[in-house]
């Protein structure tokens, strides 16, 4: 993993990651006492499973990742196009 700093008054590129932070922090932290580094890695990693697989998304047409992956494989849906 390489650390990237964002230039400087360009928040917009930072805006999926703050995103998922707000929600992992909103579903999960918060929702959560760790009683070790172990037992936090694996409510974590729970997690980012659950957010990848299972949990909706309305920017994919409310479908999960996982399963808007296999969509646009299967060509149910049109890929959605990110603007940089």
């Amino acid at each position: 993993m390489v650390h990237e700093r964002i230039p400087p008054k360009t928040p917009n590129k930072n805006a999926h990651i703050e995103s998922f932070h707000a929600i992992l922090e909103a579903e999960c932290y918060q929702r959560h006492e760790f009683e070790s580094y172990q037992h936090a890695y694996e409510v974590v990693s729970g997690f980012i499973d659950n957010y990848n697989r299972h949990r909706m998304h309305g920017s994919l047409y409310d479908l999960s990742p996982y399963e808007y992956r296999k969509a646009i494989g299967e060509g149910v849906v049109e890929p959605k196009v990110i603007k940089v």
